[in-house]
């Protein structure tokens, strides 16, 4: 630690032999506790590796043995653990350098697990460690340095540095990252920022090196308030340092067919990217205008799917923002290069109003949650919002969801000037927005409200205001706690159940299957959805494990993906599925992993572990699968009308209801009793498939076929279930 320009003072230090990574594996995990000062490596066995895999395996296991189910997220024994899996680390490979974060949220009380580029895992593990908990609470502000050019791991006390995620991961590469572009790449942080100690939707923020440009770039974890856990740990940065990542730094067992997979990927990203989304020169921007034409781009609280002005929120109007030509990649080798930046942007709002900043994406997810669903198209604003959010460590989509869900309330009464403290939080009134914005960074205001979530304000509502609970329940776009991200899912039975279902809260990360089902008709039937609703968690699950980003699977597909297969199977994309088999065996030379079927059942495995976790946890059956009606269908008379006439043909065609004569109060009760006995139906046929009981819990002899019957496992969901 050279040329120090801070005042630090080492509270804990381990030192270590820095072992060699084989086959993907460091073979051990680094334990660190902030409150006490323990520091301790600790044994990964074959048992893990075969049983969770990596990345959200690994999570999920450490953090089931470190807390009860009486843990709360801000309990000590909660834990912060970050994992990237046999396959993160590969730069032969796009699409490679994934870290997974998991901890008890604190917006649902349940585990979370966010998915995020940088380049914090892949180093962390080239730096000996496939994993690393972060328990207690510190006395003071601390930053957690792995440095694995010196095989030592130090707890120092950090009072001078920054907490913004603006200046302190420029702050850590100057103390951490040497004076060369090599050195600085090879450093990486996690940080937060002062709003998530604030409200319950805080982010991580996890850095990487731009060479090119000079300066370090974000990559967002941002779900189900991990940042506020690392604040209340009082935690500034993890940090960790290693030097001299290579093409087979991951130890491969089989070098040349790694090489040959990741040499036909490259050139079909090269050929087909070009040709289909253009990530490469826009990103994940494309997605709105697709979303708008296909009537699934949330506008105003989810209540509709387009609006004539979103053109202005499309790919065409943020490409003059980004500075093209210049490689995007958030980790070595991959040519997809999706993270867009906006190099300078001026901000007219805020505590670094009239400065000029380089500002991180927007991803779609944003654009649609802060513009699109809160009315407000303007990409300045979405940009500025989308800086902001970065710097006080506040996650996009829940801010989004969480804004749209005010400003209904708003509109419908619930909420007044008064209320908010002055703010004017109707539909498209971007200086609102964000003012809450900068309120939730500040710590003051109705922004404290805004930042507990949905699911609180829903309380808040009720209780203050005498606002009717079933209507905020309706609207409230929220499930198990979790703001819902960014798609509408009314004409999409799957994706209602894609939402609700998911283990974490409706995170579209899941299952994402509106084309299939409500564009394309591919999957009628209730044993078909619940077959795509068993496969394509399982498969999406499964890029978690191992440290991959899943935008190479499905966003970049072989030129005749579509007429080699016949349109069910063309989703899943075949060909790329089989590269990834080819990818795991030739890392981890697992001799019984052979087919895309062997991948699913690692994440089997997880999946339904996570599942008895969230159990543990107090949740985890059928009443928690639920989602808010909006989700389903319309809510409001205005909602209705906007489509009535797809609504009447549905009533008539589907429910078998004449709409004629009806109110319109009356056709929305009848399709909503239509469309709540359709999702139940769902249900039993998803849980049927899944090997869970009709409360939608793992049986016994699921447990036990997927060799996670641990005693405590079995007790637990016997104690539920019985027998």
């Amino acid at each position: 630690m050279s040329n120090k320009p801070l005042n630090h003072r080492i509270l804990a230090e381990f030192r270590y032999d820095l072992p060699r990574v084989e086959r993907g594996y460091a073979g051990q995990t680094l334990y660190v506790n902030v409150g006490d000062g323990s520091i301790a490596a600790r044994p990964v066995d074959e048992g893990m590796k075969h049983t969770f895999t990596g990345g959200r395996g690994f999570d999920l296991w450490l953090l089931w043995q470190a807390v009860t189910g009486d843990t709360r997220w801000d309990s000590p024994e909660n834990e912060i653990v970050i994992s990237t899996g046999p396959l993160g680390g590969t730069t032969t490979y796009p699409g490679a350098g994934k870290s997974i974060v998991a901890t008890i949220s604190p917006l649902t009380g349940i585990p979370v697990d966010s998915n995020v580029g940088g380049y914090f895992g892949p180093l962390l593990k080239f730096a000996g460690w496939d994993a690393i908990e972060v328990q207690g609470i510190a006395g003071q502000e601390v930053i957690v340095f792995v440095d694995g050019d010196s095989g030592i791991v130090r707890i120092i006390a950090a009072p001078e540095e920054a907490v913004d995620s603006y200046r302190l991961p420029e702050q850590l590469m100057a103390e951490f990252g040497g004076d060369t572009p090599a050195e600085k790449r090879a450093v990486s942080s996690v940080t937060s920022g002062p709003g998530a100690e604030h409200v319950l939707m805080g982010c991580l923020n996890f850095s990487f090196y731009d060479v090119r440009r000079g300066f370090v770039r974000l990559k967002q974890a941002g779900r189900g308030g991990i940042g506020t856990v690392l604040r209340r740990k009082r935690i500034k940065a993890l940090v960790v340092k290693r030097s001299g990542v290579r093409g087979d730094s991951n130890g491969p067992a089989d070098w040349g067919r790694l090489e040959r997979t990741g040499a036909r990927m490259h050139k079909e990203i090269h050929d087909q990217d070009p040709r289909m989304f253009d990530m490469r020169g826009g990103g994940t921007t494309y997605i709105t205008k697709i979303m708008n034409d296909y009537d699934l781009l949330p506008v105003h609280n989810f209540q509709y799917g387009s609006h004539p002005e979103a053109v202005k929120l499309y790919k065409s109007e943020f490409r003059p923002y980004f500075s093209l030509g210049i490689p995007n990649g958030c980790w070595y080798g991959c040519t997809l290069a999706c993270a867009q930046c906006v190099e300078r942007f001026e901000l007219r709002t805020g505590p670094l109003a009239g400065q000029t900043v380089p500002v991180d994406g927007p991803e779609y997810e944003t654009i649609a949650g802060i513009g699109a669903n809160c009315g407000i198209w303007d990409p300045r604003a979405v940009l500025e919002a989308n800086f902001y959010c970065d710097m006080y460590g506040i996650d996009t989509i829940s801010f989004g969801t969480a804004t749209a869900f005010v400003m209904e309330c708003y509109e419908a009464g619930i909420l007044n000037r008064e209320r908010t403290g002055g703010l004017d939080l109707r539909f498209g009134h971007a200086d609102a927005m964000l003012e809450l914005l900068h309120q939730m960074g500040r710590g003051e205001g109705f922004g404290l409200v805004v930042g507990q979530g949905i699911r609180r304000m829903k309380a808040i509502f009720a209780e203050r205001y005498g606002a009717d609970p079933k209507f905020l329940q309706d609207i409230g776009m929220e499930c198990k706690g979790l703001e819902y991200s960014e798609y509408v899912s009314k004409e999409s039975l799957a994706q209602q159940g894609g939402y609700g279902l998911a283990n974490k809260g409706p995170q579209h990360d899941e299952a994402w299957l509106i084309f299939m089902d409500q564009v394309n008709n591919q999957i009628p039937t209730f044993e078909d959805k619940a077959e795509a609703l068993h496969y394509f968690p399982m498969w999406r699950t499964w890029f978690g494990l191992n440290g991959l980003c899943k935008l190479p699977w499905n966003d970049v597909e072989p030129a005749d993906n579509k007429t080699a297969h016949p349109p069910r199977e063309a989703a899943k994309v075949p060909e790329h599925v089989r590269n990834y088999v080819d990818l795991f065996v030739g890392v981890t030379g697992r001799e019984d992993v052979r087919e895309p079927a062997d991948l699913i059942r690692m994440s089997e495995k997880v999946y339904n572990f996570q599942r008895v976790f969230n159990l543990k946890m107090g949740q985890g059956t059928r009443q928690h699968d639920r989602p808010p009606y909006r989700s389903m269908g319309p809510v409001t008379v205005a909602e209705y009308e906007s489509r009535a006439d797809r609504y009447d043909k549905q009533l008539r065609e589907l429910a078998g209801i004449d709409p004629a004569g009806k109110t319109t109060e009356e056709k929305i009760a009848a399709l909503r009793a239509y469309r709540e006995a359709q999702y139940e139906k769902l249900l039993d046929a998803v849980y049927a498939r899944r090997g869970w009981t009709p409360d939608g819990l793992p049986t016994i002899e699921t447990l036990r076929d997927l060799g996670i019957d641990f005693p405590d496992v079995v007790e637990l969901v016997q104690s539920r279930i019985g027998g």
